[in-house]
C-alpha cells in the first residue's frame, strides 16, 4: 500500500537547496493530489537589536518573503498543484518547521532542502534539516537532487 499524503509543507528561503525541495514538493503534491503549504520562516534572532535599522531590516525581510512566496505559489499553481497556501512565520526556523506549523496545519509531509552548513557550523548552531528530522512528528524528506533525481551542478570558484 502506497503512502498517500494530503498536506505537504515545503520550507523555502530562496536558496538553491530550497528550489530543489520546491520542485520535488510540486511533483509529490501532484502525484498525491495533495495541498501544498509554502512556508518562509524569518529568523528573528537576526533582528535582536530593536533600533530603527534592525526594524527596517526585518520589514525588508518580510517584504522579500511575501514577494518570494507569491512567486512560488504562482509557479506551483502553473505546474498543476490545485491547492496552494503560503505562510510567513517569525522565530526559530527549527521549532516552527518541525513542530508548530505541522501541528497547526495538519501537515503529513515536510520537505526541506539539504543544509549548506559545514561541519563546524553544524556543531555550533546545528542545521534546521537535522533538527526537523529528529523532532517532527510526521514524515520528512530532505532533498539533495533535482526533480529528475540528478545531483545539481556545483559551480567552480
Amino acid at each position: 500500500m502506497l503512502q498517500q499524503y494530503q498536506r505537504i509543507m515545503v520550507a523555502v528561503d530562496g536558496s538553491n537547496e530550497a528550489e530543489l525541495a520546491f520542485q520535488k514538493a510540486i511533483n509529490i503534491a501532484n502525484r498525491n493530489n495533495a495541498s501544498l503549504l509554502l512556508v518562509h520562516v524569518i529568523d528573528t534572532r537576526a533582528f535582536q537589536d530593536v533600533n530603527s535599522f534592525g526594524s527596517m531590516l526585518a520589514e525588508q525581510a518580510s517584504d522579500l518573503a511575501k514577494q518570494s512566496l507569491s512567486e512560488y505559489s504562482e509557479r506551483a499553481q502553473n505546474e498543476g498543484v490545485k491547492a496552494v497556501e503560503t505562510a510567513i512565520e517569525y522565530g526559530s526556523p527549527k521549532v516552527i518547521i518541525a513542530k508548530q506549523i505541522p501541528e497547526d496545519k495538519n501537515v503529513d509531509l515536510i520537505i526541506l532542502g539539504a543544509t549548506g552548513l559545514n561541519a563546524v557550523e553544524r556543531l555550533f548552531i546545528g542545521s534546521v534539516s537535522e533538527y526537523v528530522t529528529r523532532n517532527a512528528l510526521c514524515d520528512v524528506l530532505i532533498v539533495r537532487t533535482d526533480a529528475e533525481n540528478n545531483l545539481p551542478e556545483v559551480e567552480e570558484n
